[in-house]
């Protein structure tokens, strides 16, 4: 390990033979080698910080969210919410210390094909792939779903059409775009946030039209645990499992801020503090959300069960807070927030197209998708990723008729395991990474990031999300339950990863990775010389300031030059 360790102190004049796959793209202005593949750094701190916010914010917190209050009542919702996140946060604890070490593209799709064997990279990057791919048709059908909202009439392919063509312009260009674009988007999902919160507060202690300070009423009446299923003390415990399984759909994060890492301009300083808001994160979004959906409404509320089991599940109607906003006569609110569902809707499939590109990138490098795949334009975007990744968005076309739109829903159900799968493939990768550094005599205390309390927090993580992978569909072998559909939906992910791995292992006689054989330096004298190359990022505020200041120059220099100053 010594001498693995020295290789990685070699020098800025050391690093072309070191990284023969590097290209033109991979250099920046001066000269400056930024990755040994083609993609560039361009990502700021402001944009890295609400990439990491955006991305773990979805339609699922404000729509989905209302499953886990008609099934397991507001008790178990909030519990629910709160062990969940707990396990995401193990999770999350592993995978910064990762991607911290080793900021690169591809991050844990990577990691998991050098350090655990290359048939479990390769299911881990087709996995993630597929799952993200078939999410963005499944967004921009839920955009057309909210903006019935308004009216019926609206032409859906054109919406389709539209938001097809704008993922494509805004993910071909420069991945300082994407950045900029997700930064406005994230920006109007957190306003949304907030807007929520306050509405809770207010309208909780008399601030609604009819001045009623109903508080906690409905954690009494109808009661804060609802029965599902069965009844009694069974049934509350089948209601407690319903919510955490909701809650495994809804609460995200780390995986998309490891996604980006490989083109941060300041990869270990930006990412390293992107992975520590997620602990914050998963307390104020996803279980403060959950307390007040728990608020604003009962658990038997008719409209909430009528909707949600209606072909507007999906819409804005189906918000908890739309259809607490109708029932206390808050009127002009509900326009906001479907306006601003809109935007957190369109933002979540941007982000969903921009992943798919850059795990089908990584396959590739990792020699596990076509070679061809690896070409970039100028701006280093890899565009026969982003071709094969918005192909998948035509599917949204099947919502012109009703009929075919089912196939959507059809299609995202059958991959609902994949993400409960990525989280415990990240699990398992950073248990053998943990190893390689024991194995190797690394001392954690030298990484630029460490996990707390490892690797015991992992355990925790990776052992619960794989009970959860495990007994998610448990109710379909209850008597009289029986459902091959539903048995799909719960389980067709973990069949498909199986065959993968098997398959792939089979027919490249692939082996796993002793961990004192695990290749701990590899790009890491690139990532360090480029790191001290640069100059220190500005603070995240100061981040903010500068944008703001320049888009407020840009709007006066045109308003100058159209007025012809």
């Amino acid at each position: 390990m010594d001498s693995k360790m020295e290789q990685s102190k070699k020098t800025a004049s050391d690093l072309p033979e070191l990284q023969s796959t590097s290209s033109v793209n991979s250099i920046d202005n001066v000269g400056q080698v930024q990755n040994v593949n083609t993609l560039r750094r361009s990502l700021t701190n402001r944009q890295i910080q609400w990439i990491a916010i955006g991305g773990s914010i979805g339609t699922a917190l404000f729509v989905t969210i209302g499953w886990a209050l008609l099934e397991g009542g507001p008790a178990s919702m909030v519990i629910a919410f709160l062990f969940y996140s707990s396990i995401i946060g193990a999770i999350n604890s592993g995978i910064a210390e990762m991607v911290v070490y080793m900021p690169i593209s591809g991050s844990f799709i990577r990691y998991a094909g050098k350090w655990v064997d290359d048939a479990f990279g390769f299911v881990a990057g087709w996995n993630f792939f597929i799952y993200e791919a078939i999410l963005v048709p499944f967004e921009i059908s839920s955009l057309c779903m909210v903006l019935t909202y308004w009216r019926d009439d609206i032409p859906v392919w054109a919406v389709c059409l539209a938001c097809i063509i704008l993922y494509a312009v805004i993910n071909f260009a420069a991945v300082h775009w994407y950045g900029e674009a997700e930064f406005w988007l994230s920006s109007g999902k957190i306003l949304l946030i907030f807007i929520l919160f306050f509405f809770t507060f207010i309208t909780m202690v008399g601030g609604n039209p009819s001045g009623d300070a109903y508080g906690f009423r409905y954690w009494k009446k109808p009661g804060a645990f609802a029965e599902h299923i069965a009844t009694e003390s069974l049934g509350r415990f089948e209601g407690f499992l319903a919510a955490l399984f909701k809650a495994s759909f809804v609460i995200c994060g780390p995986e998309y801020v490891s996604m980006v890492a490989g083109e941060a301009i300041y990869p270990r300083i930006t990412v390293k503090t992107a992975f520590k808001t997620v602990y914050w994160r998963l307390g104020c979004f996803f279980v403060l959300g959950a307390l007040c959906v728990s608020i604003i409404l009962p658990y038997n509320d008719p409209t909430l069960e009528s909707v949600l089991n209606s072909d507007k599940g999906s819409s804005g109607a189906a918000s908890p807070y739309v259809i607490a906003m109708q029932n206390l006569g808050v009127n002009g609110l509900p326009h906001l927030v479907n306006a601003l569902l809109v935007t957190t809707i369109f933002s979540a499939g941007n982000t969903y197209c921009f992943m798919a590109t850059r795990s089908l990138y990584s396959l590739a490098l990792n020699k596990q998708a076509p070679k061809f795949l690896l070409a970039t334009n100028k701006t280093g975007t890899p565009y026969w990723c982003l071709v094969v990744a918005m192909a998948f968005s035509f599917l949204s076309f099947l919502q012109v008729s009703s009929g075919s739109a089912q196939v959507i829903t059809w299609l995202v159900n059958l991959v609902t395991a994949s993400q409960l799968l990525n989280y415990a493939m990240i699990g398992m990768t950073y248990a053998c990474f943990y190893n390689a550094l024991k194995a190797q005599g690394v001392d954690r205390k030298t990484l630029p990031y460490r996990g707390w309390g490892q690797p015991y927090v992992n355990y925790f993580g990776l052992t619960f999300v794989t009970v959860i992978v495990l007994i998610q569909g448990y109710t379909v072998f209850l008597p009289g339950r029986w459902d091959i559909g539903s048995f799909f939906t719960y389980y067709t992910m973990v069949f498909v990863c199986a065959f993968l791995f098997v398959a792939w292992k089979l027919i490249k006689r692939t082996k796993f990775v002793r961990s004192k054989d695990a290749d701990l330096v590899w790009e890491k004298p690139v990532i360090d010389a480029y790191e001290e190359s640069i100059d220190p990022p500005v603070g995240l505020l100061e981040d903010i300031r500068s944008s703001l200041v320049s888009a407020l120059r840009i709007k006066v220099k045109k308003r100058d030059t159209d007025s012809g100053v």
